[in-house]
């Protein structure tokens, strides 16, 4: 736990070796980067926490202010205490929280994975409007269900997510609990992501290892959205993981861990030839 003047931020850390913070989504917290964690062997030291209203970490946003800004200071928070140059991995919501962790440039960032960033504003700001309408006709009507009293609305976002109807109702009891108990935080999310203005600029401005990851099984505004981040960000790797749909780093975990791996590894081995220079001007 990192204890802040604004409140309270989920921290975790295991293992030896190239840190990795782990960004997780809406609805989760730390605990659902367990599978990848797993799979990654040891190899890494992870960190984990959770983003603003999950896990302890304390919600700072208000309805009149949800900036993302405000997840992006928690995560810098995380960077700082991990130390060093970090490798940051987000998944979803996740995802777009470490973007504007990069493209603000306030902490050191020695390479960033983005799997399946909700980027819709990056679909506007390039005239996919079809895909754009997909994000929001979608957020429409989960939004309006919850007004009107169905506690369980959010499962219209996880089957979007799934790519099919009854993903929601198909996962453990457990996890739905908590979908349905976060549904006013991720209702705040989207507030966060409809108002990160994404451009091909800005993104074109990003200099460190980018690799960003979708699924095949993803529905095509997803694909498309992370698709656009991969062209406009010069030199980002892009991977589509066969038979994956969103919540791929726990039905995917081995495919996904691989891919962070070998990104992280490659970011290493490039930012050594940097340290040692310094080291050596010092």
């Amino acid at each position: 736990m990192i204890e802040d003047a604004r409140g309270d931020i989920d921290y975790d850390a295991v293992g030896a070796g190239p840190t990795i913070v782990f960004v997780p989504g809406s609805c989760s917290t730390g605990a659902a980067w367990r599978p990848i964690m797993d799979a990654l062997g040891g190899r890494f030291r992870c960190v984990t926490t959770s983003l603003l209203g999950y896990g302890k970490t304390a919600e700072l946003r208000t309805p009149r202010d949800p900036s993302i800004a405000h997840e992006a200071d928690i995560v810098e928070a995380v960077v700082r205490r991990a130390g060093g140059h970090v490798h940051l991995v987000g998944h979803s919501f996740g995802g777009l929280v470490s973007l504007a962790v990069a493209l603000r440039s306030r902490v050191p960032l020695a390479s960033l994975t983005v799997v399946e960033a909700p980027a819709a504003e990056l679909l506007r700001a390039c005239g996919e409007h079809q895909h754009y309408q997909a994000f929001r006709q979608m957020t429409a009507t989960y939004f309006a269900d919850f007004e009107s009293g169905n506690a369980q609305a959010i499962a219209t976002m996880i089957d979007f997510y799934g790519g099919a109807a009854g993903t929601f109702d198909a996962w453990p009891q457990r996890p739905r609990a908590y979908a349905v108990e976060t549904t006013p935080v991720n209702i705040l999310d989207w507030a966060s992501a409809y108002g990160f203005p994404l451009s091909p600029t800005a993104l074109a401005a990003l200099e460190m290892p980018v690799l960003i990851a979708r699924g095949d099984a993803s529905p095509p505004a997803v694909q498309r959205a992370n698709g656009l981040l991969a062209e406009c960000i010069d030199g980002a790797a892009l991977a589509t993981i066969e038979g994956a749909a969103h919540f791929m780093i726990a039905t995917h975990a081995s495919e996904v861990a691989a891919l962070i791996a070998q990104h992280v590894l490659s970011a290493q081995a490039r930012l050594a030839p940097l340290k040692d220079k310094v080291t050596a001007s010092a």
